[in-house]
């Protein structure tokens, strides 16, 4: 892989996430990874199924369904489903209340999740706020990278979980600080803990000062890959060595950061 300004790097990353509306998916075909990972932002974002399939002849492509939006709903309407090609896999999720309608975030999110794992047992789950009952579905992990993801893949392993387990992490290949918090510090300003430790009213991105900048670079190497490629591989072995078998990166800064 090479980055933008051409120095050569090696991540170890075995996937790239794409956001449809953050770039152009007929780049994909350049980016130097055999899978993909097309995340949910709507149906009015959602890949053609030509595109789908272009995708796909040439690597595993994942999209993410949301069980509780109309058109992937395993108990209701599944409309979308059918325009995605047979050899597009899935991610299930929840679903992020930002793209559901008020009427969608109030569905039941167990029996969904249930449901749509049954009938794809290849599907991964996204354990985001529903931990216990995506691992209760038997699928494969589909984790967002925190301080103590690790030890939880320690954990599932030393407890017998023997399917996949895929972390999820944005990606930033600089070791420049104000890169870093222009990239990811929103990002990471939205964790829980991360949250209760900012200052009232604290900037996130590179005009962050003190305390709060101090908070969101900890939190910026916490719950992303940043760094120097040789940074980000260690973190890769890392979480591979706990367990993981796939760390998917999200190239935070766009793309062009991902591609030959």
């Amino acid at each position: 892989m090479l980055t933008s300004d051409g120095a050569v790097v090696e991540t170890g990353l075995d996937a790239a996430a794409l956001k449809p509306t953050e770039c152009d998916l007929s780049r994909a075909r350049e980016l130097l990874f055999d899978r993909l990972v097309l995340d949910w932002e709507g149906p009015e974002n959602l890949p053609d199924e030509e595109m789908l399939a272009d995708l796909a002849a040439t690597a595993d492509v994942r999209v993410t369904t949301p069980v509780r939006a109309d058109g992937f709903d395993p108990l209701g309407d599944e409309g979308l489903l059918e325009r995605l090609p047979d050899d597009v896999g899935k991610v299930v999720v929840a679903g992020h209340p930002a793209y559901l309608t008020e009427q969608e975030r109030s569905r039941a999110v167990a029996p969904r999740l249930g449901a749509a794992a049954r009938r794809d047992p290849d599907a991964w789950v996204g354990s985001e706020s529903v931990e216990r009952i995506a691992l209760a579905t038997g699928n494969a992990q589909f984790e967002l990278l925190s301080p103590g993801t690790e030890q939880e893949c320690r954990a599932l392993r030393g407890a017998g979980f023997d399917g996949d387990l895929a972390v999820y992490a944005p990606t930033v290949l600089t070791a420049d600080d104000d890169a870093r918090l222009d990239a990811v510090g929103g990002y990471v300003a939205r964790r829980g803990r991360v949250a209760r430790a900012l200052p009232d009213d604290a900037a996130t991105d590179a005009t962050a000062e003190g305390r709060a900048r101090e908070v969101l670079l900890k939190a910026s190497a916490d719950y992303a890959l940043v760094g120097t490629a040789a940074d980000v591989r260690e973190r890769v072995r890392a979480l591979k060595d706990a367990g993981a078998d796939y760390v998917v990166g999200y190239p935070a800064r766009g793309v062009e950061e991902f591609l030959d």
